[in-house]
């Protein structure tokens, strides 16, 4: 929570953050095929003897090397990386109280809605993929195409946020989650050996990938700085700690339901599974998250906030923190007190 609330303060340019999160994000995704390729990497590299003697000093390996970057890195960030100075109100309140005007954002809320939709569609597929690739394609490289899919999304990554810089945040996180959707939906059709076809399909979804995951960080900096214009106050951590709690959430509510849902079905490890079992792994896999990006784009669609609102928000916390009456730029008619 410390490290994420520290990028919407960075910079309240509307596009810069779009880059700046983006890129926490890419990397983010290299850093998790870092990790996963981890094991193989040693192995190729250091001659380890077999059984678990080798598999000791396998991740022995790993610790020895990732430890000293860790913590380089981290006193790295911790040292480079200047808060923004506190402006405004700084008295302590309850943590009820303190979380209940988060509630009275709707900007906020309107893509919290929409991202916790999104994201519960998106972690069905993350759990279903090995399950998928292996008994509806009968295939075995279901790492293979995680890989492909996560690469494809770091690669147009930089494409998004070029486009976001023309249509918008919004606009552009729409189309992301339109392109992997419209994907998605053609992985229920396959079925075994269709592997060439599942391979290109995760392609075109892998396309929009990586913006589904910057460019919502980026509209969330924006939500907090509404809350900074109409609370007086600049509270990422807030807002960052409970975005990670709806993160967290749907990720549970993702992995329990499917596989609940799959054992439900008939589903036995290791032995070919009954017709009832492929239709369910395929509503899963491929249909659920469809139908929820689409839920997600038709609450996103209700956000409010573009580069010219947010350009008046920023204007309008100025005014107010100068000891100026001001109008609230989400809801004309409203007026704010000054706070000086």
């Amino acid at each position: 929570v410390p490290y994420e609330s520290l990028g919407p303060e960075i910079t309240l340019d509307y596009d810069e953050r779009t880059t700046i999160l983006g890129l926490r994000d890419g990397l983010l995704i290299l850093g998790t095929l870092a990790a996963a390729s981890s094991p193989a990497l040693v192995s190729a590299f250091i001659d380890l003897p077999e059984g678990a003697a080798g598999e000791r000093q396998r991740f022995f390996w790993i610790g020895a090397i990732y430890a000293p970057i860790l913590v380089v890195l981290c006193w790295w960030c911790v040292a480079a990386v200047r808060e923004r100075p506190a402006t405004g109100r700084r008295e302590r309140e309850g943590a009820l109280a303190d979380l209940a005007p988060l509630f009275e954002n709707r900007p906020f809320l309107i893509l919290l809605a929409s991202y916790m939709v999104s994201a519960f569609g998106s972690n069905l597929p993350a759990t279903m993929l090995l399950y998928y690739v292996e008994y509806v394609l009968e295939s075995a490289s279901a790492e293979l195409f995680l890989v492909e899919y996560l690469l494809t999304g770091v690669i147009f990554l930089p494409l998004w946020i070029a486009v976001s810089t023309r249509v918008g945040k919004r606009a552009a996180w729409i189309a992301s989650m339109l392109v992997n959707t419209g994907a998605f939906i053609g992985v229920f059709f396959l079925g075994p050996g269709d592997v060439a076809a599942y391979g290109v399909l995760v392609f075109l979804s892998g396309i929009g990938m990586g913006a589904t995951l910057a460019i919502p960080s980026s509209m969330q900096a924006d939500v907090i700085d509404y809350d900074a214009l109409i609370s007086g106050r600049r509270r990422e951590g807030r807002y960052v700690g409970l975005w990670s709690i709806a993160r967290k959430l749907v990720a549970a509510l993702g992995v329990g339901l499917g596989l609940t849902i799959l054992g439900s079905a008939g589903y036995v490890p290791n032995v070919p599974q009954t017709p009832a079992v492929l239709l369910t792994l395929r509503i899963l896999y491929a249909l659920v998250p469809s139908i929820c990006n689409l839920v997600a784009i038709c609450i996103a669609l209700f956000y409010p906030i573009d580069r010219e609102r947010q350009e008046a928000i920023l204007a309008a916390i100025e005014a107010r923190n100068l000891g100026n009456v001001v109008e609230d730029p989400l809801r004309p008619g409203r007026r704010l007190p000054a706070l000086a």
